[in-house]
Parts: C-alpha cells; structure tokens; sequence
C-alpha cells in the first residue's frame, strides 16, 4: 500500500514538473518568438499620453503579439514600463516583443536611415554600411560569406540547399532600413534575411516547388534579370529567353554576367570579354552560373518564377535610350545591332 502510495505520489509530482515546464516555455515562446509576420509594412501610431493597457491591446488586435499579459511581463522585467513614446512606427516581418519593445522606446534619432537599390552587390551594400558610420560593418564581409551560419543559427528555409561555401548574395533583400547606430553586423543581415524571408510568400514559394525548380536557381536567374533590362515586362520577357536557353542547352550569354566578372558596366562589350575565363561567363558556359550574382527587388524575383511566354529569342538595349529590343530570329537581331550602333 505504501509503495502504490509512493508510486503515486512521484507521478503526481512528475505530472505536476510536466506542467510547469510547458507552462513556462510557452510563456517564454509567446513573449521571445515571434508572433506577427508582415509582408508589408505595418504604421502603428502611439499618441501622447497613451497608456501601456491601450497599447498592448492595439497590438494585440493588430496581431502584432500573441497576448496583453507577456507585453506587461516584458516591459515590467525590463524597466520599461515608462519608456515608450509617442510616435509613427513601422512594423514589417517576423517581429518578437522584445524587438517591438525596443522600437517603441527608442528615439528615432538613435537610428540611421540605409537604402540598398535592388541589383546591388553584397560589396556594394558593404561600402554604403561603412558610408553610414555604422559600427557593424566591420564583420560584414565575414559574415555574408557564409550562409551555413544563418541557416544553423536563425533556421531560414530558404537556405536549405545551398551549394557547399554558397554565402549570402542574393538574399539580402534590397530595401529602405533603419539601423540603430550600435547594431552589429549580425543584427544588420538578420534584419535583410527576415525581410527576404516575408517578401518570399508561401504563393510564390508552393510555384518554385511545382516548377521543379530550387529558390537559389530562382535567386540566381533573377540576379541577371535585375541587371539586364529595367521595366518588368521586359523582365519576365527575358525570363522566358534564358529558361528557354537553358532547356535546349544554349549558353545565357548575359552581359549582366559579364560586367560582375569585370566589375565594369559597358554599353558593349568586347569579343576580349565574353572570352574572359569565368565560371559565372554564361558566354563560354552553359546554364546558370554558380550563384546569384547580385540581390534582387521582388520584381525580378517575380519575373525568374513567372516568364511570359514569347516567340522572341534574342534582345539588346539601345545605348542612348536603355529601350530593350527584341527580335525572333538572328538575322534580325544582327540587324538591329548595326541599326543600334553595336
């Protein structure tokens, strides 16, 4: 009787062990995991004098957190009860509350503003970093090159896959940022990586998947379009001419490739150039070349995975005008290169 007792007894005790661990990690997750997930930005506005309840329960409705009570919990734990303040915020991506509560009770004097045009190199990023006296720039360099530590530390699916050594470029999504002046280098690409990861919707990822097709294929074909013409017709036109290409075995020959390997762009270039020995020169190779060769805006993300279907196979842009030419056979396009002046 005694040992049934007993038996029972420590049951009891592991149910009840049981119960307080899973009730404290789900405390812990609904307040240090994300919650809400925006593919677009989100303007919440706290006015002056605005009590912490109305707040939390604005954010609660909007989504933003997963309840009122971890909101309190965090900002009593970190003395910030008395520290939000008004303002115009903008919330985008997969947001935690501690990262919320910083926002909110931070001066916007404390951030810097950093654009990155879409078609930009990781280097190019790199430089503006430096430009902008922020003091994470300098591991950026480091960091980018290995897309092994993101996909370990953060778990980004759209990692999953990468060639061996592959580093980030392509994946730093290009946008308009606003960096706290001591943010790391780190804390700099996760905030790029979170912003691809929302831009990459679940839509656009289930069409990748049905086309047979990898997202570093997809990261890579964009690259090209996003530095080889400039409207997004003619984007999703050239899609279907290099997929084309690719599926009967012609070489891209994308001068987007060419002015990566020569760090140069030229109205034309040189038969010297396309000769130039490269893996990533889609004139001597076939097929795709090793990885992206730029970071891509969601246009010609967009024209990689949905080409419309063309009879044109060959195309160059006027030199005075940027206009894309198209044409269907060789004949025309050698024509239209004298016509053009190339």
């Amino acid at each position: 009787m005694f040992i049934f007792k007993y038996k029972k007894s420590v049951i009891l005790m592991l149910i009840l062990l049981a119960v307080v661990i899973g009730g404290f990690y789900y405390f812990y997750n609904q307040v240090y995991y994300s919650h809400g997930n925006y593919a677009e930005k989100k303007i919440f506005k706290i006015k002056k004098g605005e009590g912490n309840a109305g707040i939390a329960t604005r954010l609660k409705n909007e989504n933003l957190i997963s309840g009122k009570i971890y909101f309190y919990y965090y900002l009593r734990k970190n003395k910030l009860t008395n520290k939000i303040l008004p303002g115009e915020y903008e919330f985008s991506g997969k947001l935690t509350i501690p990262e919320i509560a910083h926002i909110i009770t931070q001066k916007k004097d404390d951030s810097i503003k950093v654009t990155f045009p879409e078609g930009w190199t990781t280097k190019e990023m790199e430089l503006r970093i430096k430009n902008n006296e922020l003091s994470g720039t300098d591991k950026f360099s480091e960091l980018v090159k290995s897309a092994d530590y993101f996909k370990e530390t953060y778990n980004y699916d759209f990692l999953d896959n990468l060639p061996e050594g592959a580093s980030l470029e392509g994946f730093l999504f290009p946008d308009t940022y606003f960096f706290a002046k001591n943010i790391t280098a780190e804390g700099i690409i996760k905030k790029m990586l979170d912003n691809f990861d929302r831009k990459l919707s679940d839509d656009l990822n289930g069409e990748i998947k049905r086309q047979g097709k990898s997202i570093y294929e997809i990261m890579t074909m964009a690259s090209i379009i996003e530095n080889e013409v400039r409207t997004e017709d003619d984007r999703k036109t050239i899609s279907d001419i290099f997929w084309g290409r690719i599926r009967t075995g012609q070489p891209l020959q994308s001068c987007a490739t060419l002015a990566y390997i020569l760090g140069v762009n030229k109205k034309q270039y040189s038969f010297e150039d396309t000769r130039v020995n490269s893996p990533y020169n889609t004139y001597l190779n076939k097929g795709l070349p090793p990885g992206p060769i730029s970071n891509s805006g969601l246009i010609s993300i967009k024209a990689a995975i949905y080409p419309i279907k063309t009879d044109y196979n060959y195309f160059l842009s006027d030199p005075e005008t940027g206009q894309t030419i198209f044409s269907k056979t060789i004949e025309e396009h050698n024509a239209n290169k004298v016509k053009y002046g190339l």
